[in-house]
């Protein structure tokens, strides 16, 4: 029997009973945190290292200037999915499909087959657990930028061969089925108050398939159009709280609430101006007064002295703008599961995708601070578990199993000839 929106709505009800009110905090032992490190299956949704790796970036050694790292994933991470990221540039002559391809062989060649020890080549939630019970890392991708697709649902299922289990429906750029928050307000952009019919038949493509839905960098209508659309759960790879932080790539409670009433996720990404109100005012101005050195630094052809007049620029930036901090994330994790359910929130660092990150959070090998603050938040370990991974895997089983239903009864899912 097909899985119904009113079997989301009631699974998501049964969750929205908080389990921290009655919870008061208690002395954290070093061999709780522990625990919890070696049991939960920590999985974060977005990982942007794959810009690095495509260009050469060997993920063993040391990302002196990044957040990821085969040093510091081992013995933390249970599952990355690695970010396909197709640049708006590659629209251009249609070049998306042969970047979409570079990205996807970078995770495949580069990290998983180069490094065979550590990382596992994973498509499901069994595979998943499966790696964890191994000690790997289970390496999925995520596809960020429907462009990637060039319009073809026949690319759709040509990535998904390849590995692929979600996709991003947009990224800063609206293309010609789903609108961007990144130029929502552009007058120069056409819009389409969401999805058009054929964004449609992208999600439900996707639905057929088993790929997650993924809403995170879509407008506010697309958002709520996938949300109608599509009759698997569907999932914010890397966003936030608007509520805390009033970037609009953050999701406001109406919309969280919307997604876990289907049953899906809303991924806390670790970028500071998603984190903190704070820093989000504050950032804007100290860019605006840096730009004309940053495009200085960004002409300058020798690749080391640019490297370096960045990394200068950063500190600095970094020295006049302090970060946002763990206590920041924890807000943001704490208000999703209020306003969301317990069920309903995850991780999507968005590592070596963002400028900036919390100094006391900004690798795997810092996630026990980010236990041990729960814990002392009056989160228990089943808690944790849930926002660590288990959440995540619930979403990915339901749309497994949405798409065998959809497969073995055709008449269940509109046939799409495009």
């Amino acid at each position: 029997m097909p899985i119904s929106h009113r079997t989301f709505a009631l699974a998501a009800i049964a969750s929205l009973a908080l389990p921290l009110a009655s919870q008061q905090p208690h002395k954290v032992t070093q061999e709780e945190v522990d625990r919890i490190t070696r049991d939960a299956i920590l999985i974060d949704t977005h990982n942007d290292v794959t810009s690095r790796t495509v260009a050469g970036y060997d993920i063993a050694t040391p990302n002196k200037s990044g957040e990821t790292d085969l040093p510091r994933m081992k013995g933390y991470l249970g599952a990355e999915f690695f970010a396909v990221y197709v640049g708006a540039e590659y629209v251009k002559d249609n070049h998306s499909a042969n970047r979409t391809l570079q990205m996807i062989d970078t995770v495949r060649t580069d990290i998983i087959a180069a490094h065979p020890n550590d990382f596992v080549f994973a498509t499901t939630a069994d595979d998943i657990v499966r790696a964890h019970n191994e000690h790997k890392i289970a390496a999925l991708m995520g596809i960020e930028g429907g462009h990637a697709i060039e319009d073809s649902l026949r690319l759709l299922r040509d990535y998904y061969a390849l590995g692929v289990r979600y996709m991003t429906l947009t990224h800063f750029n609206t293309n010609n089925w789903a609108d961007s928050q990144g130029d929502i307000d552009n007058p120069k952009i056409a819009h389409h108050n969401g999805l058009t019919p054929f964004g449609k038949d992208v999600v439900r493509e996707m639905n057929r398939l088993g790929m997650m839905v993924d809403i995170s960098h879509t407008a506010d209508p697309t958002f709520y159009a996938a949300l109608e659309t599509s009759t698997a759960p569907i999932i914010a790879s890397h966003s936030g709280c608007r509520a805390v932080s009033s970037y609009t790539r953050n999701m406001t409670d109406d919309m969280i609430k919307a997604l876990a009433a289907k049953g899906g996720v809303v991924q806390i990404n670790f970028g500071c101006d998603f984190l903190s109100q704070r820093y989000f005012d504050d950032a804007k101005p100290l860019e605006a007064s840096m730009r004309e050195q940053y495009m200085a630094a960004m002409k300058i052809e020798d690749p080391a002295a640019k490297n370096a007049a960045i990394e200068k620029l950063r500190a600095d930036f970094t020295a006049k703008l302090p970060p946002a901090t763990l206590a920041d994330v924890v807000a943001q994790i704490d208000h999703a599961v209020k306003v969301g359910g317990i069920d309903h929130v995850g991780i999507g660092t968005d590592f070596d995708g963002v400028g900036c990150v919390p100094p006391d959070l900004n690798s795997y090998n810092k996630f026990p601070a980010l236990i041990r603050a729960l814990l002392e938040k009056g989160y228990t370990a089943e808690d944790i578990k849930k926002i660590y991974g288990g959440n995540l895997l619930r979403v990915m089983r339901a749309v497994e199993q949405r798409a065998r239903e959809l497969q073995s009864t055709p008449a269940l899912h509109t046939e799409i000839t495009k």
